[in-house]
């Protein structure tokens, strides 16, 4: 599909790499960009960027959300959260939940609200922000690496299922971004600027997945190593 026209709807896009993709969707001709945000007063002003309330928990916000943009032919699954608590810690398993809810749930509780409105609106695109941490596990990033596993699995669900309604589905691959959700970590990182222009890039190519940095496209390569990267 084509960026300029759309009418997109990104989730947590009060800032990161939110809204890096909102302000790209823009910068490329976007008509409307609708931001979900817990707090949509945290949403920044900016002309065509319409704060949208939005917890990915919370099914009452994502069936509004759903009403209100009936005009969405592009959804952008970039909510998520990171935790760090070890699988075999003592709140492991409340913490797995914790991540779960939101990295896997809440984008398959956006992908079913949305699903028809991108129906009705001749398919459009969704796109579900994963990581290279879908194909490999370090120290600390168990959970997560879970999360985002299940979630790419549930991308290529997705994809199968909604191929019938013409619904392009695009599966995000990315190492560490520079945002707040990994300030702590002192590992080589990707603008989020960089990482919004190669979807963006994807998207109208028509891929149905994106390796959107270096550190994504090493881990993908490391599947034919012996042993393959992912074990360690």
């Amino acid at each position: 599909m084509k960026i300029n026209n759309s009418i997109a709807f990104v989730t947590g896009a009060n800032r990161g790499l939110g809204l890096a993709y909102a302000k790209a969707l823009l910068a490329a001709g976007a008509r409307k960009v609708y931001a979900g945000a817990r707090d949509p007063s945290s949403v920044p002003v900016l002309e065509g960027l319409v704060p949208v309330r939005l917890d990915v928990n919370k099914i009452d916000d994502i069936a509004a959300a759903a009403a209100q943009c009936g005009d969405v032919d592009l959804l952008i699954n970039n909510a998520g959260i990171i935790g760090d608590e070890p699988l075999l810690g003592e709140n492991g398993v409340e913490a797995l939940h914790n991540v779960l809810d939101t990295n896997l749930y809440g984008v398959l509780a956006m992908s079913r609200a949305f699903a028809p409105v991108l129906r009705a609106n001749g398919g459009g695109a969704l796109v579900n922000m994963l990581s290279a941490l879908s194909w490999a596990s370090l120290p600390g990033t168990g959970a997560y690496s879970v999360s985002k596993a299940a979630a790419w699995a549930l991308t290529n669900g997705l994809r199968n299922e909604l191929r019938g309604q013409g619904t392009q589905v695009v599966g995000v691959h990315a190492g560490y971004i520079d945002t707040d959700m990994v300030k702590g970590v002192d590992s080589p990182k990707s603008r989020p600027e960089d990482i919004a222009q190669a979807v963006l890039a994807g998207i109208e190519a028509g891929d149905s997945e994106v390796l959107a940095d270096d550190t994504a496209r090493h881990v993908k390569a490391g599947f034919s190593a012996t042993p393959s990267l992912y074990l360690g």
